[in-house]
């Protein structure tokens, strides 16, 4: 890791660089694709799975019975651990539902807010090396708890034309529609634009590597909503002498793993940690399944001492990390202070892995610095808030004449008419 003694504010924005690369390439090929899926539907579905998931599948709709296989491989252990996580997100996302907001703004004037579930709802399940079975659970729980009408699941298939059975279990247990073996760009291509095998929809959520991510993007210029821009994963630690080395290597580790372009971060008040820390991560690594992805990460992360917390938790909130753990005796200045993260972690007994899993929160979050604009998935996410009004006779000769005023003074008369009219009719009424 980069060790970086007590940056200046002005080398800052450079020293905190996310290691994304250049998109340019990605771009042209992910609106070849998209145009191809547009065109030909199937067809090209077809062509792109094969080209690079090396399979051709007659029926990408996962069936009835490969669920049901999928379930007597997965071991009662996993199963448990995985029904434990789905009960404490539906227990976090159900405790997010808000009452309808009514309201008399003026005497007369009733309007209200109420909240409508997006009816087709699409989730993207990256397989590969860390087949991301918990995401399901991330996505379907807070979609099913906002009664979406259809929850459509693209994963890419295996060398044999499988999906991972845990995702299938999780699918199955967390109340998708259908389930499709199509991953890639062309996944995202098909819930776009609807196909004879994929269904259209409205919302495109979940994570994937750069072609997946800008895919993403793409769709929304064809009326597609996202649930937020993504990239690499990331972590930032701020820590003092009150953590411990250990934890704190092992949770950047933890990140670290996710791929060769996730970063991780410790800032620090102490230098001894720092050094602590630095030594427990090259113990660690070394144990790691992953440790060759790992190692490359780590050569993207920074150790950053600071002189003091009130600089800490400005260069933090600069940064806006997805990921933030807070191992430090002032812990609640950092949770006050905070402004640009996805989520927090508080405490030596608080591993991100723990919201990454079974803790109930999501971790469907804002990477790249998009914390200081976006939130993570949370069960509005899913939703549509929509507002009423009624107005009684009363209540249109109270806000009458303001309206009339207003809208003349914006040159829209057709808009003053409509009021005119109505006051006029209660006029001669009367």
């Amino acid at each position: 890791m980069n060790k970086i003694d007590s940056p200046k504010p002005d080398t800052w924005l450079e020293i905190l660089k996310r290691p994304t690369k250049t998109i340019d390439d990605i771009e042209v090929t992910v609106k070849e694709i998209f145009k191809e899926v547009q065109k030909k539907g199937d067809e090209a579905v077809a062509k792109y799975t094969s080209i690079f998931d090396g399979i051709t599948l007659e029926n990408y709709e996962v069936s009835s019975k490969e669920i049901e296989e999928a379930v007597s491989l997965i071991s009662n252990e996993l199963k448990e651990a995985i029904q434990l996580a789905k009960a404490n997100i539906l227990k976090f996302h159900t405790a997010q539902k808000t009452e309808r907001i009514s309201i008399e703004t003026t005497e007369g004037v009733n309007c209200w807010q109420e909240k409508r579930p997006i009816q087709k709802i699409g989730l993207y399940i990256p397989g590969g090396t860390a087949p991301l079975f918990s995401t399901v659970l991330m996505l379907a729980v807070p979609a099913e708890i906002a009664g979406c009408k259809e929850i459509v699941l693209c994963s890419p298939p295996d060398k044999t034309g499988k999906i991972n059975p845990a995702i299938l279990y999780a699918a199955n247990l967390c109340g998708v529609t259908k389930i499709l073996k199509v991953g890639g760009i062309q996944a995202i291509a098909g819930m776009t634009f609807g196909t004879q095998s994929i269904p259209k929809v409205y919302k495109i959520f979940g994570p994937g590597n750069q072609f997946v991510t800008v895919a993403k993007q793409l769709a929304t210029q064809f009326g597609v909503a996202i649930d937020m821009p993504a990239g690499p994963s990331e972590l930032l630690v701020v820590a003092d002498n009150t953590a411990v080395p250990a934890f704190v290597a092992s949770d950047l580790l933890s990140q670290a793993e996710h791929g060769t372009d996730s970063q991780v971060i410790l800032v620090s008040t102490s230098r001894r940690l720092i050094d602590a820390v630095e030594v427990e991560i090259q113990t660690q690594i070394e144990l790691l399944p992953r440790k060759v992805i790992a190692k490359k990460a780590i050569e993207n992360s920074k150790l950053i001492y600071v002189e003091n917390d009130q600089i800490a938790l400005d260069l933090i909130n600069e940064y806006g990390p997805e990921h933030f753990i807070i191992c430090s005796e002032f812990d609640d200045f950092y949770c006050n202070g905070i402004v640009n993260a996805g989520s927090v972690f508080i405490g030596n007994y608080t591993p991100e892995s723990a919201g990454d899993y079974a803790s109930g929160t999501n971790h469907t979050l804002p990477t790249n610095g998009y914390t200081k604009n976006y939130s993570g998935v949370n069960l509005d996410s899913f939703m549509k808030s929509m507002t009423f009004q009624k107005i009684t006779e009363k209540g249109i000769q109270n806000i009458g004449r303001a309206i009339e005023v207003m809208a003349e003074a914006e040159g829209l008369q057709a808009h003053k008419n409509a009021v005119t009219l109505r006051l006029k009719n209660l006029e001669e009424r009367l």
